[in-house]
């Protein structure tokens, strides 16, 4: 039987945003799905279109999800108002050895999607899952629950910054075939803005979403591309977002009427559209601590929803009641590798002559940075790495308590992935100013601002391991996958150094 209480909830969560929201101007349905083709885009058999993922893994739970939408790129469904959708987990692939099942609802209230919160499973184990609704059933998705107790090995990739229009996911391809524990999204998953024209290989399917149809339409079109699709049904995801997702360079407290709209809008169809384990839809709690067995604890941020303006003495980017939390588990950290989950780049990067590239990321919160890494090292934390997203350029960086103190202890690495597709920088700029940014930085100790890609990590128990992983071009989809370079940061010593295999790769920066 379906659960009346659980639907009122969503229907509650939703408010009446789902039936208030116009389609913008601009594209029918009909035409935003012709455009779409034209552009490539492909996607699953009707209804379970967008594909099906998983996320926030716990020892004995994972959520499920997955949308109803046969027509992708409509607003308006051809469904009814509620569809009950079955869902059943299992050990092995062919899903005949269930071990657990049940049924839900999708309104139309959320955009029929589903996030089922499934629990009674084992820890440190894989599991199948498939969902069937309107007689028919879903592609079958693998997930994996977090393990409890020694941890030998952990082994999983990071991604970011995936416009559509500058190139395939090639990158996502790759992550598909890892053999990885689970996926860490590290924001801008969306791009919100129109068509850009050009020799690009592939465009936005409209304008510029605003509207709660909009933004839809435009995680659809992202999902259009099968890689994607192929990734989320791989491996279960941690997501964090950044701006894109909404509006660039937004700060969560900006208050005009136009904008709070829009970026209701855009949280909903966000969460509509990912493995999601809690909060409204309206204001999803993202930030979460996460543990993987005695081996690692991942602290997940949401550097978006809860900041001030930049620039401000009394700043903040992680909003008070974030920051107590963050603190607080600094303070009680455990003997394990602590790695935090960050959409903008934590690590100073300033210009010759004075300021800053971009107050954008926590060089806009400088008191807040100084107050949150003081107390890192105040604390003793060890074994501290943060992993980043943004800059669609790849860093490593040294983590000190104060980047303008040359002789501030070194505290913990942060590594800034490739973008998956999002435009780098050209190979005349890097060459300039890679150097140029290294000698204005003395913390950092590498850059390479000119490939698209991913990261891989391997933890044991003694050595964090960074792989950076590249594509060979976003413009074809079957691009191969290579290494370019490969960090280490052994246990017990903070800062971080290149694997002498791979140390002669190219880069535009390299500190000697």
């Amino acid at each position: 039987m379906l659960n009346r209480r659980d639907l009122l909830r969503a229907a509650a969560a939703a408010g009446a945003l789902g039936t208030v929201w116009p389609l913008s101007a601009g594209l029918s349905p009909a035409q935003a799905h012709a455009a779409a083709l034209d552009l490539g885009a492909s996607w699953d058999a009707a209804p379970f279109c967008l594909g099906v993922g998983s996320g926030d893994p716990l020892p004995d739970s994972v959520i499920l999800w997955t949308r109803l939408a046969p027509e992708p790129l409509a607003f308006e469904q051809p469904l009814p108002e509620i569809v009950e959708v079955e869902w059943a987990v299992a050990l092995d692939r062919t899903m005949r050895s269930r071990v657990a099942c049940g049924k839900v609802a999708a309104s139309n209230l959320l955009g029929h999607s589903v996030h089922v919160p499934v629990h009674g499973l084992r820890p440190g184990r894989t599991y199948y899952y498939q969902f069937s609704a309107l007689g028919k059933r879903s592609r079958v998705g693998r997930t994996r629950t977090a393990p409890v107790g020694p941890v030998s090995k952990v082994r999983f990739a990071t991604a970011n910054c995936q416009a559509f229009h500058d190139g395939f996911y090639a990158a996502h391809r790759g992550i598909a075939a890892e053999n990885l524990d689970f996926v860490v999204h590290l924001g801008d998953y969306i791009y919100e803005h129109g068509q850009v024209g050009g020799a690009h290989v592939r465009d936005h399917e409209g304008p510029a979403v605003l509207s709660l149809a909009d933004y839809r339409r435009r995680h659809a079109l992202y999902k259009g591309d099968p890689s994607l699709r192929d990734a989320h049904a791989a491996h279960p995801f941690f997501l964090t977002w950044d701006d894109h997702e909404v509006v660039n360079d937004y700060s969560g407290t900006e208050g005009s009427a136009p904008f709070v709209k829009r970026r209701a809008a855009a949280y909903q169809a966000w969460y509509e559209h990912l493995p999601i384990r809690s909060g409204s839809a309206l204001e999803p709690q993202i930030h979460r601590r996460r543990e993987w067995g005695s081996l690692l604890d991942l602290t997940v941020l949401d550097l978006r929803q809860y900041r001030s303006a930049q620039n401000l003495p009394s700043g903040t980017i992680l909003g008070a009641s974030q920051k107590q939390w963050l603190l607080d588990g600094i303070s009680g950290a455990r003997e394990a590798w602590q790695v935090w989950i960050n959409s903008i780049m934590l690590s100073q990067l300033a210009r010759r002559g004075g300021g800053y590239y971009f107050t954008d990321q926590w060089d806009g919160f400088l008191a807040e940075r100084r107050e949150v890494l003081g107390h890192v090292a105040a604390e003793g934390l060890r074994d501290f790495v943060v992993l980043t997203g943004d800059w669609h350029s790849a860093f490593v960086d040294d983590i000190r308590p104060d980047f303008d103190d040359v002789s501030s202890p070194v505290i913990g690495t942060e590594f800034t992935a490739h973008s998956v597709t999002s435009g780098a920088y050209s190979p005349e700029w890097n060459a300039v100013n890679g150097p140029v940014m290294g000698a204005a930085n003395p913390h950092l100790k590498y850059f390479e601002g000119n490939r698209y890609g991913y990261d891989v990590y391997e933890v044991t128990p003694q050595r964090f391991t960074t792989h950076m992983k590249v594509i060979g071009d976003r413009r074809d989809a079957s691009s191969p996958v290579s290494t370019l370079t490969t960090f280490h940061v052994d246990r017990g010593k903070a800062g971080s150094y290149e694997d002498p295999s791979t140390a002669g790769s190219p880069a535009q920066y390299r500190r000697a």
